[in-house]
């Protein structure tokens, strides 16, 4: 099992999920982070650092969000690696409070 970033992430960015992961699974896209499933050690670690509780076990994403299983994973394969926390996008408290923003991605 591996961890998935989901829909919540999208124009935030917020990357204190970064700073735990002992593995550096993720993967920084231009509005959003992803999960390399092929990484993941499934640890946990992530879930609670995320101020706007985008991380899932892959069992326990929600079902309206169960594509970015493999978009994770998709995803994960052309963007490079974070290994370091970074500032959020400038707008981020804004559009953490917003749902519905898969449009807003930034392959």
């Amino acid at each position: 099992m591996t961890y998935v970033v989901t829909e919540a992430c999208i124009r935030c960015k917020y990357t204190d999920c970064v700073d735990v992961c002992p593995v550096d699974c993720f993967r920084e896209g231009p509005n959003m982070l992803v999960i390399d499933p092929d990484e993941c050690i499934d640890c946990s670690l992530c879930v609670p650092e995320c101020p706007v509780e985008a991380i899932y076990a892959e069992d326990d994403v929600p079902a309206d969000q169960r594509d970015f299983i493999a978009l994770n994973a998709e995803l994960a394969k052309q963007w490079p690696p974070i290994v370091e926390r970074k500032d959020p996008l400038p707008d981020a408290d804004e559009w953490a409070k917003v749902q519905n923003k898969r449009d807003q991605l930034l392959r």
